[in-house]
């Protein structure tokens, strides 16, 4: 049982992140802007705590950067021990976000793995993925085309909102995520589903935008391993968008994953964020 607890909750936790951060990205907007966010996040399973992390963004003039740390927690330490961080950076330039380098580590019980995506266009111009991906007969072949035209999963979690409207809005949603992981290239299909209103200590107060989420696998995967086709199958997975303050950007604040051991939720405790310029507001009230 330990072994297979294990196993499911590596393959939750990288599901998990790989969602929230293809989460979303909006590579096109109107009228950038400038602002930060500083978050803290719990995960759980079923309820149970399974982890922290924090995040932060900083979106300047003519570059961005956005950083994530976290860990795992509570009972699930009782079976395995995991750390990891990731980093993602690129450029502003009019209306678009362009990242150029993402570098992801992540430690586990029994190995370290290590991803480093240098990018430019969206199209990867170099990689490293260490340990590398184990040959499978039955694994869809990743080509020179599945690098291009995609994200990487940090840059993917940052959805800029064209237009000039209320930026927590239906048009969030109305989009399909290209990303690439350094293993595997799939899609994020979002589609506008409700609004909700979130408050908690030390977190946004306001209305939050809900999508819903369809995972389909493109490249890179084994078609039927349990875990892609349980994902792909999932009709319920839900993204909660909130905005960085001084921008039209939104990022996760709640992401809900059904899981066979129960619904996966990966939620702020903390979401302060600021506008980058003199007189906006700050956000958290």
């Amino acid at each position: 049982m330990h072994r297979s607890l294990t196993r499911t909750s590596r393959r939750f936790r990288s599901r998990l992140t790989v969602t929230a951060a293809a989460a979303v990205c909006v590579l096109c907007g109107s009228a950038y802007g400038q602002g930060k966010l500083d978050a803290h996040y719990t995960a759980t399973l079923a309820g149970v705590p399974i982890g922290m992390g924090s995040w932060t963004i900083d979106i300047s003039e003519d570059q961005f950067s956005a950083s994530a740390t976290g860990m795992t927690s509570g009972l699930l330490r009782v079976f395995t021990t995991g750390e990891g961080n990731s980093t993602s950076r690129g450029t502003v330039r009019g209306d678009n976000l362009s990242p150029t380098l993402f570098v992801s580590t992540v430690r586990n019980d029994k190995q370290v793995e290590e991803l480093k995506l240098v990018m430019s266009g969206g199209a990867v111009k170099d990689m490293m993925v260490d340990p590398p991906t184990v040959p499978h007969p039955n694994r869809v072949p990743l080509t020179e085309a599945h690098r291009r035209s995609i994200v990487d999963p940090m840059s993917a979690a940052l959805i800029r909102v064209q237009g000039n409207d209320d930026p927590v809005g239906p048009e969030a949603c109305r989009r399909t995520l290209p990303v690439f992981d350094g293993r595997m290239r799939f899609d994020l299909q979002l589609s506008f589903n409700r609004f909700e209103k979130v408050e908690a200590e030390k977190s946004y107060q306001g209305q939050v935008v809900v999508c819903r989420v369809r995972f389909v696998p493109v490249a890179g995967h084994v078609p039927d391993r349990p875990a892609i086709k349980y994902l792909a199958a999932a009709q319920d997975i839900e993204m909660w968008l909130a905005p960085i303050a001084g921008t039209r950007v939104v990022v996760p604040y709640k992401v809900s994953i059904p899981t066979p051991l129960g619904r996966g939720v990966l939620e702020a405790t903390q979401f302060v964020t600021t506008a980058g310029r003199p007189g906006a507001a700050t956000a958290a009230r």
